[in-house]
């Protein structure tokens, strides 16, 4: 069987992680991402955060995978004559330079569109139009300004940004998902089209229910949040709500056993309404179950530092394992606290292609993450990231039908 997006040409125009996530996620279903690259430096993540001297960054290797390099000096004239045989031989372009530095370079939209009218042209830039588009944005800046910073932390401490790279790897996601939906509106348009995502708006759509919650809060006071529970009142703000689900199922983390000197030894634990009584069952407390304190969810919101106080003596008598093979059978949702270590050693995501071991020429096997999505009939395989320039000349020779003595006049140019 084909990959999904077999015989899709990509312009890999992308750097650090916000755009290589994305091409990487077209790359792995198949589609051919040409990534272009400055000669003899490449892209700045391949020297970034090295844990080996002289080999390209795991940084760089994981988020560039099943891609074809190609070095190109854009300032050249013959850089510029090829780079043009590209834009009109792909099918889309995608670029997360500083706002305007295509136009500057001579690339505008409305350029692209007459080099090829069925180019998808997407971008990622950090705010959308407005006071800040013209800013620089990183991956802590998005998460501070999509509102994710500002509702993660404890409340009355300071606001967090979380480990997870909803800003860069979020806004990935989304531009591969809009690239996608061009490729189809194409067929049957028969036109390209912009694509654009900001990081901002990226963050902001994955916090949706803190905007929600904001809006809830003009009508009352946020009963599932802690506070509500403590006598703590609400400001003007959705307020940083530390563990709490964010759902209607409250839900915490909670210490298990081995939690003094294990810091991952915790799990998650919510006490869904359906399940309540088994619950009550397993933490030896059968007599909530019919409690006019405890039955119903909205007498248990003024009383959950109660009832999760009961829950964790319950859990710090069992490992985050023993917690999981307990309740699951009682369809208690719970899980454990896994860290990095954990992972990287789990059997079941090895065997799905979640996390997969890859092998590089420079620097031998490494584990990297895998495709998330799984697609029934289409393929889809992990292939170590390039080296640089690596396709150069097979790139020039077979895509853009460069004979062999054009290839080296563009060397002796130094246009790649």
């Amino acid at each position: 069987m084909g990959k999904a997006l077999e015989g899709v040409k990509i312009l890999d125009m992308t750097h650090v992680q916000s755009g290589p996530t994305c091409t990487q996620l077209l790359a792995w279903f198949g589609a051919d991402v040409i990534k272009v690259e400055r000669p003899g430096v490449g892209d700045a993540t391949r020297g970034q955060l090295r844990d080996i001297p002289d080999v390209d960054s795991l940084y760089f290797t994981m988020l560039n995978h099943n891609k074809r390099s190609v070095t190109l000096n854009t300032k050249a004239d013959k850089g510029k004559e090829i780079f043009v045989k590209l834009i009109k031989e792909c099918d889309v372009m995608v670029e997360n330079f500083a706002p305007g530095a295509l136009d500057r370079m001579g690339f505008s939209w409305e350029r692209i569109q007459e080099l090829n009218p069925r180019m998808i042209f997407a971008s990622i830039k950090g705010f959308g139009p407005g006071e800040f588009e013209d800013c620089k944005v990183y991956e802590n800046v998005a998460q501070c300004a999509g509102g994710a910073a500002s509702t993660t932390g404890m409340l009355g401490g300071v606001p967090l940004v979380t480990g997870a790279q909803i800003g860069d790897s979020g806004t990935g996601l989304h531009l591969a998902f809009g690239i996608v939906t061009a490729l189809f509106h194409r067929e049957t348009s028969g036109k390209g089209q912009r694509v654009e995502c900001a990081m901002q708006d990226g963050v902001l759509n994955l916090c949706r229910v803190k905007l929600r919650d904001q809006q809830r809060l003009q009508h009352g006071p946020l009963n599932e949040y802690s506070q509500f529970g403590e006598g703590i009142p609400f400001g003007e703000a959705t307020p940083r709500a530390g563990n709490d689900s964010g759902g209607g199922q409250p839900g915490r983390i909670l210490k298990c056993k081995g939690w003094e000197t294990d810091p991952d030894a915790y799990t998650y634990f919510i006490t869904q309404a359906a399940v309540w009584g088994n619950v009550c069952d397993v933490i030896g407390k059968p007599e909530w179950k019919e409690h006019p304190d405890y039955a119903k969810p909205a007498a248990r919101l003024p009383r959950l530092n109660e009832v999760f106080g009961a829950i964790e003596d319950w859990t710090m008598t069992k490992t985050k394992f023993e917690v999981m093979d307990i309740c699951n059978p009682l369809n208690i949702p719970v899980g454990p606290i896994l860290s990095m270590k954990e992972i990287a050693a789990d059997e079941a995501l090895r065997k799905t292609g979640t996390v997969v071991e890859v092998d590089h020429p420079e620097r031998g096997p490494y584990l990297s993450v895998g495709n998330p999505v799984k697609l029934s009939d289409s393929p889809s395989e992990v292939e170590r990231s390039p080296l640089l320039g690596e396709h150069t000349d097979e790139i020039l020779r077979d895509v853009l039908g460069m004979s062999e003595e054009d290839i080296a006049s563009a060397k002796a140019e130094g246009a790649v």
